[in-house]
């Protein structure tokens, strides 16, 4: 298929409206989790590519910082912040948050951990139940689960990130928790997070715009989201479906651009973080293609079958354009204006960093060798001597720096397997 079929395929598929209607989403979810066929097939479809490294040295030493660093509450602080910043959040130096509390536990789990084994497993625990404990206590209404307020990270990336990087964070770690009862907590606490992200998504696919570069929050709400129905738990479709056409309408397959709205005008950002929304879709998508198939060739009733049909369409469209923005990606990486994002390292270039391995590792080859020896060269080279990594502009916490530099270090150990039970209602 050429350029221009592709782009027709995907202005025409992603210019539909939602596929499933709410009576069809609920009716595909009580036929059950995929066959087994279908299972196979995705499992086999988003196996990694790569090999994982050994933890390096580097990686090790901020481990171990991070470990170190949490609070007998169990939750993080944004901890100290690049001078330059001046001294307006000394207030929070202090005060654990929910955002970098998740990102450090993100960070523990993709070394190897997990909250039942591992190192760092007693971390993990104390990190959860600082993050369901305040989700707990937050209002049922509202998108916000936190009473903390004015957070270097809130400034940058929307001040509803707590809540993205919770749900993240309890989706990851759903199932593999070490009693009954604390799954218990992260189970309810995810259905009550990805029910105020359903109630709050604005009608274009989007949840806020507030921040210096929104962008990225939007990513990881839309990542959330999708992890969340990869590994079993019950999202609306049409959200989900909201969000993927978002990120796609943000991408211009004839320029190789990315819409740079939300992004401080850091074409780093809008192209990583719409970039990683398209792979979460992508991902999501490919559980329930097998059966998306069989029902539009035997389906029951003929609206079944085109509605089947609508979401195949919707699936090749979003396959092509991820993979078109994925080599429009790797086209910039020898640019070094691209690369440096704002100019110089922060929070936000780490995880644009991270976000970018995160798609090429998927992809293996030698894209992936050349990325990976070249971030992993300049990420050790800036680590500072007692394993932190901190920023020069933006977010310079050296606790979210660090965890966002650790992902970028350890992505060939990214976990993206599929649940058996994706759920669409």
């Amino acid at each position: 298929m050429g350029v221009l079929s592709k782009v027709a395929l995907l202005s025409a598929c992603l210019a539909l409206p939602a596929v499933s209607s709410p009576q069809t989403a609920r009716a595909q979810a009580r036929t059950g989790s995929p066959n087994a066929r279908t299972q196979r097939s995705s499992q086999a479809a988003i196996r990694r590519a790569v090999n994982a490294k050994p933890l390096s040295s580097a990686v090790k030493r901020g481990l171990a910082w991070l470990a170190a660093s949490q609070q007998r509450s169990g939750g993080w602080s944004q901890g100290e912040e690049s001078a330059a910043m001046g001294n307006t959040l000394a207030a929070l130096k202090d005060t654990p948050n929910v955002a970098d509390t998740c990102i450090a536990a993100l960070a523990l789990m993709r070394s190897g951990s997990t909250p039942r084994s591992g190192p760092y497993a007693r971390n993990l625990v104390s990190a959860l139940k600082f993050v369901c404990a305040e989700i707990e206590e937050s209002p049922k209404k509202g998108l916000s689960i936190t009473s903390v307020s004015g957070t270097r990270v809130q400034m940058k990336l929307g001040r509803f990130i707590d809540t993205f990087l919770a749900a993240l964070l309890l989706a990851e770690v759903k199932g593999h928790l070490p009693d009954p009862k604390l799954e218990s907590r992260v189970a309810s606490g995810l259905r009550k997070v990805v029910g105020k992200m359903e109630s709050a998504q604005r009608n274009d696919g989007t949840w806020d715009d507030q921040g210096w570069a929104p962008v990225i929050g939007q990513n990881f709400a839309a990542k959330a989201l999708n992890r969340a129905a990869q590994r079993g738990a019950s999202v609306n479709a049409s959200v989900l479906e909201k969000a993927e056409r978002y990120s796609y309408r943000q991408f211009d397959a004839t320029s190789g651009s990315f819409g740079t709205g939300g992004s401080a005008g850091v074409q780093l950002y809008a192209a990583t973080a719409n970039l990683g929304a398209m792979q979460q879709s992508e991902i999501t998508n490919r559980a329930v293609e097998a059966q998306a198939r069989a029902t539009a060739k035997s389906g029951k009733t003929e609206k079944d079958r085109k509605a089947a049909a609508a979401t195949l369409r919707r699936i090749e469209a979003g396959r092509q354009g991820y993979k078109a923005a994925q080599q429009a990606v790797i086209q910039k990486l020898d640019d070094k204006s691209f690369v440096a994002g704002f100019g110089s390292n922060g929070g936000e270039e780490f995880l644009s960093y991270n976000t970018i391995g995160e798609s090429l590792v998927a992809k293996g080859g030698t894209e992936w060798t050349t990325w990976d020896r070249k971030i992993t060269a300049s990420l050790e080279r800036v680590q500072n001597n007692d394993g932190t990594w901190t920023g020069h502009h933006c977010i310079t916490g050296r606790t979210f720096c660090t965890a966002a530099a650790l992902l970028v270090l350890t992505v060939d150990r990214a976990s993206v397997a599929l649940s058996d039970a994706t759920k669409h209602r």
